[in-house]
């Protein structure tokens, strides 16, 4: 099914809705907001198996992944419909008056910042696009949110839309707090950036298609935060210690490696694209075990003929430079549209001095580093560019016996873990899911977990009101017993 681009006339006419709608559905309260997230997690379920097998012909993704997917996206929807309603996000601070120092009453908190531009994600059709984290969280803030649709799966967008636009007639909202366009080219994307309503943007793809709408956004009149969330190869660094505890355990390390690797076709933002170890007997024998797991591999097919392209020319590139050696690549020939799982390897003198080693290469592909001592290693580190995690493989000892690398490994992402790998990203409020540039456009910021919330609202301080005059959580005595700073003391109880 073929849907048509959103022409500029079309987008004026729906951003001119969002305003309006968002003069009254900033007004609703925390509860009303809860309540139609909830509502919309319903409607997704009730949209059934033609919602699963819609995605499965777009996406060339497995059932029981789209099942467990749906289920995700209806618990992102409840869990910040959850914290929404607590109402933590709000931060609420109170100083009250102190008349004879000639202090005035300020009370502070956090205000929706308006319309919400969300541009949904290929390899994620349900989590991070139409009812994603980005439109749950935007919603929970107080603001409408306008959908473009990926392309890539327009269908099972459009359907989604249609529950999300259910939920909201059924809590009796203006239909400007949603909508959902579509648009293949560019002009879609640039029209609902640069429209004078927009607020903010969030999205999630290649640091390209990021990059210009953040460029757009800043080129504005008035320019608007973009929450972008650009790509990322994810090192994982493997310290002497562990390397070489036994065999066994580096044939295991291997074998989580190349699952990780290899996951879901390798199409994770989390997918690690890079690791990094110390030359010697142990890493040999890690990089030949994780050859035997990636040769044993079978190629699965890509998101759509888009990705996989990408794919081919960009591991093709990559294992053209100079000083890059083929290790191993899937002995089944891949099909069209299909990734075959590969690794290579390179010296950090190859990596240090070659840009092109430092793209994300899209797929089930790793490029395994190795340095002739930990100052190299440390080198690596400090000359990657910004990522959404960073995982160390390491003994205690190992951390203590190599503070640098560590100290430089922190510095340049979101989410740094230990002895694990980087995909699987938990919803949870002390997640982190993003890093320093180019891995998103700002780092201070989450897309996964009710921090999200944080990034569609602006704080605003009061002066010296009256109390009846005040928004309720700002009120004396106020029933939402939220934590607050009251004379610069941090307490859980109202006023």
């Amino acid at each position: 099914m073929k849907f048509q681009d959103a022409t500029v006339a079309e987008i004026d006419s729906i951003m001119n809705k969002a305003w309006q709608a968002f003069l009254v559905y900033r007004q609703t309260s925390l509860k009303q907001r809860a309540d139609l997230m909830r509502s919309i997690a319903q409607e997704m379920e009730a949209a059934g198996d033609e919602l699963i097998h819609t995605a499965m012909r777009e996406t060339n993704l497995p059932e029981a992944r789209l099942r467990n997917e749906r289920a995700r996206t209806m618990f992102q929807l409840t869990s910040y419909a959850d914290a929404c309603e607590a109402g933590h996000w709000l931060e609420v601070r109170i100083d009250t008056a102190v008349p004879d120092k000639g202090d005035p009453d300020l009370r502070k908190w956090q205000v929706p910042i308006g319309p919400v531009v969300v541009f949904g994600a290929s390899n994620f059709p349900f989590a991070y696009s139409t009812a994603g984290g980005d439109t749950a969280s935007a919603l929970a803030a107080g603001c409408p949110v306008i959908v473009k649709a990926h392309p890539a799966h327009a269908e099972t967008s459009e359907i989604v839309a249609k529950a999300i636009t259910r939920a909201i007639a059924k809590a009796n909202l203006p239909a400007g707090v949603f909508a959902h366009v579509h648009g293949v080219g560019f002009e879609t994307g640039k029209a609902l950036v640069t429209h004078t309503h927009t607020r903010a943007v969030g999205f999630t793809g290649s640091y390209g298609g990021g990059k210009a709408l953040f460029d757009w956004a800043n080129q504005r009149k008035q320019p608007i935060p973009v929450f972008a969330e650009m790509g990322s190869i994810n090192p994982i660094f493997l310290l002497p210690g562990k390397l070489a505890s036994s065999a066994k355990e580096a044939k295991e390390l291997a074998a989580l490696c190349a699952g990780s690797v290899m996951l879901g076709t390798g199409q994770f933002c989390t997918n690690p694209g890079l690791i990094v170890g110390v030359e010697g007997k142990d890493l040999d024998l890690f990089i030949e075990e994780l050859g035997v797991a990636i040769g044993k591999a079978t190629p699965g097919t890509m998101l759509h003929p888009g990705i996989a392209k990408a794919y081919t020319e960009k591991k093709a590139a990559a294992l053209a430079e100079a000083d890059v050696t083929t290790v191993a690549v899937a002995a089944v020939e891949p099909q069209i549209n299909q990734g075959a799982p590969t690794v290579a390897s390179a010296t950090a003198k190859a990596f240090l001095g070659n840009p092109l080693l430092h793209q994300e290469v899209f797929g089930p592909y790793t490029l395994v580093i190795q340095c002739k001592n930990k100052e190299e290693m440390l080198g690596v580190a400090q000359h990657l560019e910004g990522q959404l995690t960073v995982s160390l493989m390491a003994t205690d000892q190992d951390v203590i016996d190599h503070p640098e690398v560590v100290a430089a490994a922190q510095d340049i992402c979101g989410r740094f873990i230990l002895n694990a790998v980087p995909t699987g990203v938990r919803v949870a409020l002390s997640m982190q899911h993003g890093g320093p540039f180019p891995a998103t456009t700002d780092s201070r910021f989450t897309s996964v977990g009710a921090d999200g919330i944080k990034r569609w609202v602006r704080p605003l301080s009061y002066q010296g009101w009256s109390d009846v005059l005040l928004p309720d959580a700002l009120k004396n005595g106020n029933p939402l017993h939220l934590w607050r700073t009251i004379n610069n003391k941090l307490t859980n109880d109202p006023l």
